[in-house]
């Protein structure tokens, strides 16, 4: 399963490993609300993902904005493969991206 949930008592972690497209979309979009439902800090681990694509980004942009909001703090843990998809997609320059941290 290419997304994964760790609820701890004051931060969660997600961790996104393998080929992570559109096929885990929805399947991230449900852990990432869950997650800023509950109002938690974010540890989230993109170092055993082996691609990330537009959706994705679009998804983990989003959070990063809603995050960014509500005070939530996000840690990244990335790849160089993921942190050069970002730069290629142009994703490091938007505000409230949680990667170009």
């Amino acid at each position: 399963m290419p997304v994964t949930l760790q609820r701890q008592e004051s931060t969660w972690l997600i961790r996104l490993e393998g080929r992570v497209t559109l096929t885990s979309a929805a399947e991230l979009k449900e852990v990432l609300l869950e997650w800023l439902s509950a109002g938690k800090n974010l540890e989230l681990d993109l170092e055993p993902a082996e691609e990330i694509d537009i959706t994705i980004m679009q998804l983990l942009w989003a959070a990063g904005r809603e995050a960014a909001r509500t005070g939530v703090k996000i840690l990244i843990h990335r790849s160089s493969a993921v942190a050069m998809a970002i730069r290629d997609a142009g994703f490091d320059q938007l505000p409230g991206f949680p990667v170009s941290e």
